[in-house]
């Protein structure tokens, strides 16, 4: 049974989860009519300015929801049919058996077989998910690349395939995604960005929230620190990046409350309709980008605790920001956390992440926004 929100309970974690390591950290959580916004930590560790919970941030694969929101909309107006192949639609990109294998739902659920194209576009992640013989200085390299979506589906398309189309568990890869955007382009005519700025974050009222076009965030925002597992010591600030690299992948900014404000709308049935929306739900088994099982749907993924209710949203990471969005499957407690360090592990002699004390205070945080606390009513 969830238990109400219990705001020093909430500040007290928060606060953890920066003496744990974090630079700043700030949240959202929802509880019916109650809100909870709070932060802790610094937004810029030369300067010392402090976080707010109001900042914008880049928020990285949470974006897919987004996404695959627009192209589920696209199949209730008819213009794509969920179960078609890809190749109807795209077959100069995608051709022959390949094309008339992987199906429109499989881009969704990451379970088209195909290959993450980013370490084939970042050299010095080539060895990836061999972790130990990585490199960041392809960030560095690529700050301010302009990539083309195309050239970086091309090389998704180009690398061995993970699997065969429909095996599970499926690859979760930006490939899959990157090919859902050019399949919005093929069906409305629209640039993929136009068409989710008009029919997702304008139809939800997002103030804050926005598909960049260049380098930079505007208005009040953190600056962000990328670790890369202990390579990049201290983390440095990639919080001006041409994000071109993941386009409508990952490349979202918004606001904790916007998060909390878009995936209540997506599960009142106000973005798509509640028997598309069941799609959304229904979950195969995907290998995360961490190596994990995990289950995933149609740009959702589900989280609960033993003897819990379940959640819904989705978490995203990108060079140096993270940010997770949840909403309980009734749409009436939700929450929203955004930090600005990531990669904080450090990698054992096997090439492992070790633990690190930043997430038993994340996982504490995300239970207590999520469940209650012992002192809650």
């Amino acid at each position: 049974m969830t238990k109400s929100l219990d705001p020093a309970e909430l500040n007290a974690a928060i606060e953890d989860v920066h003496r744990a390591g974090v630079p700043g950290v700030f949240a959202e959580v929802r509880d019916g009519d109650q809100i909870w916004r709070g932060a802790a930590g610094v937004a810029d560790l030369a300067t010392g300015r402090p976080v707010t919970a109001d900042m914008r941030h880049r928020v990285g694969s949470i974006t897919k929801t987004f996404t695959a929101a627009a192209v589920l909309q696209q199949v209730e107006n008819g213009q794509i049919e969920l179960d078609a192949p890809i190749g109807r639609y795209l077959p100069q990109l995608v051709p022959g058996e390949r094309g008339a294998a992987i199906t429109v739902r499989m881009l969704l659920n990451h379970t088209s077989g195909l290959a993450e194209y980013l370490p084939h576009a970042y050299p010095s992640l080539k060895a990836f998910p061999a972790l130990q013989d990585t490199r960041p200085q392809s960030l560095d390299d690529h700050r301010f690349t302009r990539f083309d979506r195309v050239e970086l589906i091309e090389l998704g398309l180009a690398a061995p395939a993970f699997g065969a189309p429909g095996c599970t568990p499926g690859l979760y890869s930006n490939t899959n995604y990157l090919l859902l955007c050019e399949l919005l382009e093929q069906v409305t005519g629209t640039k993929a960005e136009e068409c989710i700025t008009r029919d997702v974050i304008e139809r939800a009222g997002l103030r804050d929230t926005e598909l960049p076009d260049d380098a930079h965030v505007a208005g009040p925002h953190s600056r962000i620190y990328e670790s890369w597992f202990g390579m990049i010591d201290p983390p440095r600030d990639y919080s001006v990046f041409d994000m071109s690299w993941v386009g409508p992948a990952a490349s979202l900014i918004s606001t904790v409350a916007d998060l909390n404000r878009f995936f209540g709308l997506l599960f009142a049935g106000e973005i798509v309709g509640l028997p598309m929306l069941e799609q959304m739900r229904r979950t195969t088994s995907v290998i995360s980008q961490e190596g994990e099982v995990i289950d995933y749907g149609l740009g959702l993924h589900p989280a609960k605790a033993r003897g819990q209710e379940t959640f819904w949203g989705h978490g995203g990471s990108t060079w140096g920001a993270g940010a997770i969005s949840m909403t309980r499957a009734d749409g009436k407690r939700q929450m929203s956390v955004a930090v600005n360090l990531q990669r904080w592990n450090r990698l054992d002699a096997a090439g492992r992440p070790q633990p690190h004390p930043v997430d038993d205070a994340l996982a504490a945080l995300h239970r207590l926004a999520m469940y209650g606390g012992t002192g809650s009513r």
